[in-house]
């Protein structure tokens, strides 16, 4: 059998990739040469919140911009290209007409956007005369001293220590020592009490009706027991009355925390004592944007160097909410309306503050808030 031997010519290696040529661009693409990311027109219209055909009418009859196509004849938009159409859907619904912005670039876009903020905001001081109350040191929230009749002289005696006094980070105002509830009752008449202290070494069956018969103008005071002894049924019997109770021995950490959680929820002061007063507002001033607006502007905000803009709209938007909610707790608490009132009028206060900020921020920053 004859054999054919056949010999094919060497496959020679393109200039492109021989290694001795390092300035020959690399066949394999690589991070710098990634073509920008585009998006199609149906992601750019949901963007912009509006109909996909607006989008195209204004590419066919005024060519805002000069879109990528696709394989499939679809335009595809850059990232400019998105902030560009955004900023001139913003200025056409503010009365801007389309043909007047479509020769404009970035640039002069942004100072149409500018006058018309820095107008807009002329207009509406005007208008409302809206006066922003000067920024005042903030003033110390006064502690409530915390009034205790205290019965038993050992409990009067470890109140007193300096390094339990040192825990309760409170002032107390100690009232006895006494040596029963009748005596301290009789001692103590009318004034107001935070809680009644009772150091009582053994609870027997009885104790809870005997204590009420003592006092009875104690019926609706705050009270606590410290014991050494007692049986199951009187602590249940206690606890289901109110009162507090604590077995001795306990260390002075641990006594300062059974007072903590009495005065947590049981101490009476009255407001006018604990807030500062707060003048009020001449006139009534409701809010200037509402949520959608203002989450309008944060999203806007986004494009910008600053945070500023987003993080103050955020604010904003939390700080309108409270002063919502202090409102509704004012109708709803009777017991706290006055507490409520201060914190809803310290809230409008703060609001219109932090609104003139806002503005003040876009104006600087050249962002339009409608």
């Amino acid at each position: 059998m004859k054999t054919t031997l056949l010999w094919s010519k060497p496959c020679q290696m393109p200039s492109s990739m021989k290694k001795n040529d390092s300035s020959a661009p690399s066949p394999w693409p690589t991070a710098q040469t990634q073509p920008p990311l585009l998006h199609r027109s149906g992601a750019v219209a949901r963007m912009l919140q509006m109909p996909v055909a607006t989008l195209r009418v204004w590419e066919r009859r005024y060519g805002l911009t000069q879109p990528a196509l696709a394989p499939g004849a679809q335009r595809l938009y850059s990232a400019h290209d998105i902030r560009r159409l955004a900023l001139i859907k913003q200025l056409t619904t503010l009365g801007h007409a389309i043909g007047s912005l479509a020769s404009l670039d970035m640039s002069q876009l942004q100072s149409v956007a500018s006058t018309h903020a820095h107008t807009q905001a002329q207009t509406t001081m005007h208008r409302h005369k809206r006066l922003v109350m000067p920024l005042e040191p903030p003033v110390a929230m006064p502690v409530p001293a915390w009034r205790l009749a205290v019965i038993g002289a050992a409990l009067y005696a470890r109140l007193q220590r300096p390094g339990l006094l040192h825990r309760l980070e409170r002032p107390l105002v100690l009232l006895g020592p006494f040596d029963n509830l009748a005596q301290a009752a009789s001692a103590v008449q009318s004034a107001p009490l935070s809680a009644v202290l009772i150091h009582e070494p053994r609870l027997h069956d009885g104790w809870l009706a005997a204590l009420h018969a003592a006092a009875p103008a104690f019926a609706d005071v705050p009270k606590a027991v410290l014991f050494n002894f007692a049986a199951e049924s009187v602590c249940e019997a206690l606890a289901e009355a109110g009162t507090a109770l604590l077995r001795e021995p306990q260390p002075d950490t641990v006594v300062a925390q059974w007072l903590h959680s009495l005065s947590a929820s049981r101490v009476a002061v009255p407001l006018s004592e604990a807030t500062p007063p707060m003048p009020e507002p001449e006139t009534t001033q409701p809010r200037r944007w509402s949520d959608a607006v203002l989450t309008d502007f944060a999203n806007m905000s986004s494009t910008t160097t600053c945070e500023c803009p987003r993080h103050l709209a955020e604010l904003l938007m939390q700080l309108a909410h409270f002063e919502d909610y202090s409102a509704d707790c004012k109708q709803r608490n009777v017991a706290d309306v006055e507490l409520h009132a201060y914190l809803h009028q310290v809230a409008a206060t703060s609001r219109v503050r932090l609104e003139a900020a806002l503005e003040q921020v876009a104006l600087h920053e050249g962002l339009l808030l409608s």
